[in-house]
């Protein structure tokens, strides 16, 4: 399939000026500000599902729904395995990981193919919302229908998300690109708390509405399939259909760095136009995979981030079980918790994105994962019965868990070579949000054998401990010379 000439995009797209950031006046400079708005509102509608489903509702819920289903002895029996009523969601969540990471994949590659970034991160959007609205009818002991649909509702937005994800290099000159990430997370996080706050005031008032808690809980997880849906009209009117042309590469071919292969505007040159989408894609995908092993440092950045960010998912996505279950924690404290938690990681995530103006994303990183070391250390040894203490942890998590991602985002944006960027992202978005696998087994699995979800939370240290490590590893200079992208000047 022929290359396309990047200059004929529409007027969403951003302006081409690798030696300056951002234009912030004139045409070019509106038409920018509005696909990035566009960009940001769709953090601020996917957030719902995050923040309403994966952090706070379903796990407990699900979890209550699963032990309404179990036998004498707790264990249900999901296609025929025999396992802890307690262990079947984080085992349903990393079950759709394993599922989402060959969709991501294909997904991205056609995509980067087809150049419908956009057609594909709407679709993949409201089949997610359709499934996350479906959880109203998640009652008496039907757990299978929430595991089915938790599936579904899972890899949509994790396909979704990535798509979103390579629209970053076309968003921002590199030196700003730490900035706009940031910012995209606190749209994020100020979305997901707004519909935070509506849900605890139901929640709260089901008496006096005349609902029982579980009815209420289901509405809960209901509008956050409704809240996503709707907002995802915004994006889909103001993004442009292809994502990832970075400024200054309109109309020019780039070389992507060691592999000696060049690519304009995310479409790879490659013959037959007849070819089926489908097929092609596949091709496409292998050559990408294999092409990755020209960038091992790429591919070592990925590494910490995948082991790392392992942690932190499982933590967000496990915290509200573990509060209930562990601590004793009641639905309105959790609630309450990750509406903290929404809260002060908006001003996380722009305070650390300041601090790497001035240290770099990589050092600003580092100190975050000892940040969530701390946290995790003194989530162990927390007192039961404590919301006052609950909530300090959840301060702490917040702090750090808006700026190591939306660093950990941006310094992986320069890190790609172009015309990858939905296939690159796609990887990325493996452990990204909510669909790490690795983390909720791990959990599940200590759960299992002890018993305890102390026992569980402390076993993610080493997630934190290795992805360190990897991270000090990356020399990040020298890996973003290797693709062939401009180098920012703090990292």
């Amino acid at each position: 399939m022929s290359t396309t000439n990047p200059a004929k995009h529409l007027p969403d797209d951003p302006p081409a000026d690798p030696a300056a950031p951002a234009a912030t006046g004139g045409d070019d400079g509106r038409a920018l500000r509005r696909v990035q708005f566009g960009w940001y509102i769709n953090d601020w509608a996917n957030a719902a599902f995050s923040a309403t489903v994966l952090t706070v509702f379903l796990g407990p819920y699900l979890t209550t729904v699963a032990k309404n289903a179990a036998d004498a002895s707790g264990d249900v029996h999901p296609l025929g395995l025999s396992i802890r009523a307690g262990s079947y969601f984080p085992y349903t969540v990393s079950f759709s990981v394993l599922i989402s990471v060959a969709v991501m994949l294909l997904t991205g590659t056609v995509a980067d193919r087809t150049g419908r970034h956009k057609e594909l991160m709407c679709g993949f959007a409201y089949v997610g919302a359709v499934a996350t609205m479906g959880m109203f009818f998640l009652d008496g002991d039907r757990y299978l229908l929430g595991g089915a649909l938790l599936v579904v509702a899972n890899i949509a937005y994790a396909v979704s998300v990535a798509l979103s994800y390579a629209y970053l290099p076309g968003l921002a000159a590199p030196d700003e690109r730490d900035a706009v990430s940031s910012k995209g997370w606190a749209y994020g996080y100020a979305g997901g708390g707004l519909l935070l706050i509506a849900n605890l005031a139901l929640f709260q008032g089901h008496d006096a509405l005349g609902l029982s808690s579980g009815t209420a809980v289901r509405i809960c997880l209901a509008s956050a399939g409704l809240w996503w849906a709707l907002f995802t009209i915004v994006p889909l009117l103001r993004l442009p259909s292809r994502a990832g042309v970075a400024p200054g590469t309109a109309g020019t071919s780039r070389t992507s760095g060691a592999s000696g292969t060049s690519s304009t505007s995310g479409v790879s040159g490659t013959s037959g136009a007849s070819e089926e989408p489908a097929a092609g894609s596949l091709r496409e995908l292998g050559r990408t995979l294999k092409g990755m092993r020209r960038h091992p440092l790429t591919l070592l950045y990925l590494a910490a981030f995948l082991c790392y960010n392992d942690g932190i998912q499982t933590v967000v996505s496990q915290a509200s079980l573990y509060g209930s279950e562990e601590l004793g924690m009641d639905q309105t404290s959790l609630v309450a918790a990750v509406l903290m938690v929404q809260v002060v990681a908006i001003g996380g995530a722009l305070l650390l994105g300041r601090i790497a103006r001035r240290y770099g994303a990589k050092r600003t990183i580092l100190g975050s994962l000892v940040g969530w070391v701390v946290t995790l250390a003194l989530g162990y040894f927390m007192p039961a019965h404590q919301p006052l203490w609950f909530y300090a942890l959840a301060c702490m998590i917040g702090l750090v868990l808006g700026g190591s991602q939306a660093l950990s985002r941006s310094l992986f944006s320069h890190l790609i070579p172009a015309g990858k960027e939905a296939e690159y992202f796609s990887v990325y978005k493996v452990s990204d949000r909510g669909t790490s696998w690795m983390g909720p087994l791990v959990f599940g699995l200590a759960y299992q054998i002890t018993g305890s979800y102390r026992s569980a939370i402390i076993s993610l240290l080493v997630f934190f401990v290795i992805g360190f490590a990897v991270l000090v590893k990356v020399p990040v200079r020298r890996a973003i010379e290797a693709v062939g992208n401009p180098v920012p000047e703090r990292l």
